[in-house]
C-alpha cells in the first residue's frame, strides 16, 4: 500500500470500536492500529471512537462520516452467539446499519465486527498479525479510501 501521505493528501481514519467484549475488541483495535501504522497513516490522523456495544457502532460511524473529517471509518466489535435470538437481531442490525451509513454518507466503512459462536473463535480471529480481523478491516478501509479518491479524480485504480 505504501506511504499514505505520498498521494499529496493525508488519509484520515476514524476507528469506531465497541467496549462490549473488550477482551476481543481491544485486540481488534490493536490489529487495526498496526495495519494503519504499517500503511504509513500517521497516529495524529487516526481517531479512536469508543461506543458501548456493537449496536451503537453504526450511529457513531455515521456521525464520524458526516463530519467530513475522515476518509474512511473502520468499525470494530464482537458479537458472540448466545442461547437467544438476540445475537441474530444485533448482528443483522449492525450489518444493515453500516451498509446504510456507507451508502448515505459516501464515506467507505469497513466491517470488522466479529460474529462468532464462542469466545474461543473470537480470540482466534483477533490474534496478532495480518490475520487479525481488525487489521484486515483497516486495510480494507484504506483500500476503499484509495478507490474512492481515484474515482473522484478520474484515475485508474
Amino acid at each position: 500500500m505504501g506511504d499514505m501521505h505520498s498521494a499529496g493528501r493525508r488519509i484520515r481514519v476514524a476507528v469506531v470500536v465497541a467496549r462490549f467484549n473488550d477482551f476481543v475488541t481491544e485486540r481488534l483495535l490493536t490489529g487495526a492500529q498496526q495495519a494503519l501504522r504499517e500503511a504509513g497513516v500517521a497516529e495524529r490522523d487516526v481517531t479512536v471512537v469508543r461506543v458501548p456495544g456493537a449496536y451503537e457502532i453504526p450511529m457513531a460511524a455515521q456521525r464520524a462520516a458526516e463530519t467530513d473529517r475522515f476518509d474512511a471509518v473502520v468499525c470494530l466489535g464482537c458479537l458472540i452467539r448466545g442461547a437467544t435470538p438476540h445475537f441474530e437481531y444485533i448482528a443483522s442490525a449492525v450489518a444493515h446499519g453500516l451498509q446504510t451509513v456507507a451508502s448515505h454518507t459516501g464515506v467507505p466503512l469497513s466491517f470488522g465486527v466479529l460474529t462468532t459462536n464462542s469466545a474461543e473463535e473470537a480470540l482466534e480471529r483477533s490474534v496478532d498479525g495480518p490475520t487479525n480481523k481488525g487489521y484486515e478491516a483497516a486495510m480494507a478501509a484504506l483500500d476503499m479510501a484509495a478507490v474512492y479518491r481515484s474515482l473522484s479524480h478520474g484515475e485508474p485504480t
